[in-house]
């Protein structure tokens, strides 16, 4: 809990959103990238709600620069502290949240729109 957590890459406020349901990300921030034409999205979920208390939909935002705190459970699902990170290739018109599991029906369309975010965090197991 309180963890700062830092933006992956030079981006812009895409969305933000309070998603308080039991099981949900709890306060999420939505960031769009653009590298030469290629435009993507990254997923911050399970944040704290002052995370989202002073944000604006564009507001610019640096590499490594801090978006957000880790929220603890009350605020981010009932989940214990950590964060949901996901790339999105296209928001298919979601605003503040994206979905982050599926059915087994719909997996390859998920692997192919939310590609592996260890091409940008590059965490050595």
């Amino acid at each position: 809990m309180n963890t700062k957590v830092l933006a992956v890459l030079d981006g812009e406020v895409y969305s933000f959103k309070n998603n308080n349901n039991f099981g949900d990300y709890g306060p999420t921030i939505i960031l769009k990238h653009q590298i030469n034409k290629e435009v993507f999205y990254s997923l911050y979920g399970h944040l704290s709600s002052n995370s989202i208390k002073n944000i604006k939909i564009g507001d610019v935002v640096l590499e490594g620069s801090t978006i957000g705190f880790l929220g603890n459970a009350e605020v981010n699902g009932d989940y214990a502290p950590h964060l949901h990170f996901q790339i999105i290739r296209n928001m298919e018109q979601n605003f503040g949240d994206y979905p982050g599991v599926s059915s087994e029906e719909n997996v390859a369309f998920y692997k192919k729109n939310c590609p592996d975010p260890n091409l940008l965090l590059k965490i050595k197991i």
